[in-house]
């Protein structure tokens, strides 16, 4: 079979990648000029099956205006007169509740745990480098009613089978050593020892060369205009070179699927969130991180990959600005200061951002849609490299006509109702 896919950023090359291996002919369309250059550049660095959760929870309403009022804030909204950010962010809110949550939570962590292992046999298969570590996250709590705040995570990671540790200051020392310097900021720590770490642009850039390797074209500096279509079909891709034909098209273009697909009658409820990271050379390796923190005040994480230490989180809704404001580079700079006054030198980080494309209800969008040959693979939000080597392998198995290894109730474009913004089945 001739598969197009739309977009080469974390997503768009894993799936190629299984594509290629189940036999199929690939070609990619990606309007920059290598993978991996936009969303999946330099994110925070961490494969946290462990972590995955959607934003959407009892409580978070609160939390966000609260967040807002911070200082060093992890949630920015800009006002904006867009109607399709006001849908987002109520649907958003419609997910607010205990039961959407828990179903939510297991729809992620179902697909997350699978692309762990799909990740790890990727691994012994190819013997793929990207600065990896296997070391597990460590969130930290800053208060009491944090860290007693866990039991229905925990509750959903004991039902899912994801290991875990729950961690006084003497716990989270051992992992992190260098947090003995600041141990008295935090009361306590959830360590998800089955989480890793490492450069997601490297990897994706490694794995497309081993996807050229197995046939796949890639077409980048390729402007992609539309999808073609008649009578329910999809007949071709139109771009600004000319029009490309295949037998299904797999759309995997993050923030700007969306806008892509509703010439053909798709409503998709995804949004670009904005978040931002600093990188920065290690000064002192015994001062740094050994793997990731996640700061849960502030919802920033610190990971290590190998002579460089990322910094990365804070949330922003501006639509599709991507510039990078400084109030969110001094909330990096504090957080990791804060955390490793000695580890990194923050003078000399690069700044950057990127647009994560987010669901109302955090699960992403993976799979078929009702019209013939075309694929969606969209809205991973922060979440796209954790969930990358699963929904390759689960497009791949679908697409090939094999049942998927998990069930992908919940996880397509069908538990929306068609031209708006529903919160989607909870069954």
């Amino acid at each position: 079979m001739n598969v197009l896919i739309l977009g080469s950023g974390v997503i768009g090359t894993t799936c190629a990648y299984y594509l290629a291996r189940a036999g199929h002919s690939v070609t990619v369309i990606e309007r920059q000029p290598g993978a991996a250059l936009e969303t999946s550049f330099a994110n925070a660095g961490e494969v946290s099956p462990g972590y995955s959760a959607p934003w959407a929870g009892p409580g978070i309403p609160l939390k966000a205006v609260k967040w807002m009022l911070m200082h060093h804030s992890p949630l920015v909204i800009w006002p904006m007169l867009e109607p399709a950010m006001w849908r987002w962010g109520a649907a958003m809110l419609r997910n607010c509740t205990e039961a959407r949550y828990r179903i939510n939570k297991g729809r992620m962590v179902r697909l997350a745990e699978y692309s762990r292992d799909c990740l790890k046999a990727l691994r012994a298969d190819t013997g793929i480098e990207y600065e990896q570590r296997m070391q597990g996250t460590v969130q930290l709590f800053r208060t009491q009613k944090q860290l007693d705040g866990i039991g229905k995570d925990v509750e959903i990671l004991k039902q899912y089978g994801v290991p875990f540790e729950v961690l006084d200051r003497a716990g989270y020392c051992r992992h992190e050593p260098a947090l003995a310097k600041v141990q008295e900021k935090f009361v306590g720590a959830l360590r998800l020892p089955g989480d890793e770490t490492g450069d997601c642009h490297l990897f994706t850039q490694n794995l497309a060369r081993m996807a050229q390797a197995l046939g796949v074209v890639f077409q980048f500096d390729t402007h992609i205009e539309a999808i073609e279509h008649r009578a329910g079909q999809i007949t071709g891709v139109r771009t600004a070179t000319g029009s490309l034909q295949a037998d299904a098209t797999l759309v995997a273009l993050g923030s700007y699927t969306p806008q892509m697909v509703r010439p053909l009658g798709l409503h998709l409820p995804v949004y670009p969130v904005k978040d931002y990271s600093l990188t920065l050379p290690i000064t002192d390796p015994a001062g740094a991180p050994e793997s990731t923190i996640m700061d849960e005040t502030h919802k920033v994480a610190v990971t290590r990959l190998e002579s460089r230490i990322r910094v990365g989180g804070t949330a922003e809704l501006a639509g599709f600005s991507l510039k990078l404001r400084e109030a969110r580079r001094a909330t990096l700079n504090h957080v990791v200061t804060d955390l490793f006054p000695s580890g990194g030198n923050v003078s000399q980080a690069e700044f950057w951002c990127g647009l994560r494309p987010m669901t109302p209800d955090g699960t992403p969008i993976v799979g078929a849609t009702p019209i013939k040959g075309l694929y969606l693979a969209t809205g991973h939000g922060t979440l796209g490299w954790t969930m990358a080597a699963g929904t390759g392998r689960v497009m791949a198995d679908l697409m090939s006509g094999r049942q998927p290894d998990i069930s992908l109730q919940g996880l397509g474009v069908e538990r929306y109702q068609p031209g708006n913004f529903s919160v989607g089945s909870v069954a």
